[in-house]
């Protein structure tokens, strides 16, 4: 740990590590769903097309937003584990001119879990798009999403040859 997570140790702010938590939280959804680009665009103009994108997308936001959680989750138990074994008091107190208190052990586990959900976030833009849609939707879901590719390659190639555009 630097300097600086070491005074952030000592400064418990709670509030501005709820808005870091919420922050990288709401980035690694928003990050996965853009980049692996799981967003469901209506397929028509109908209500019905328009209701089920709506709720595809809710969906999709439900379960990534479940997973993230839960894996923010174990990065902070991870991190308040590792805290209470590397974090000596001696050289705390020697860093910080203050005793080591039990919020010392949590506030920096819970700052890094939220950096290191943004490091995350960002790492995952080295994923595949595939690999990302299979932690995210279940295999019906994806043989679902693989249909209406195919689909829409038919109508697209039909609509080249044949000058047939749109379904009748």
């Amino acid at each position: 740990m630097n300097a600086t997570v070491w005074n952030l140790a000592i400064v418990p702010d709670t509030a501005r590590l709820v808005i870091a938590t919420i922050g990288s939280i709401v980035l690694m959804i928003g990050w996965l769903i853009v980049d692996a680009h799981l967003w469901h665009r209506a397929t028509g103009d109908s209500p019905q097309a328009r209701t089920r994108a709506a709720l595809y997308n809710a969906s999709t936001v439900v379960t990534l937003s479940i997973g993230v959680l839960v894996c923010y989750v174990g990065l902070l138990i991870v991190n308040l584990l590792w805290a209470l074994f590397i974090i000596n008091g001696e050289v705390f107190a020697s860093m910080t001119k203050s005793p080591l208190r039990a919020a010392e052990y949590w506030t920096p586990a819970w700052f890094v879990a939220s950096v290191a959900t943004v490091g995350g976030a960002l790492g995952s833009g080295l994923e595949s798009d595939e690999a990302i849609r299979a932690a995210a939707y279940s295999k019906r879901e994806q043989e679902r999403r693989r249909m209406l590719e195919e689909e829409g390659d038919q109508d697209r190639r039909a609509c080249q040859l044949y000058g047939v555009c749109g379904r009748p």
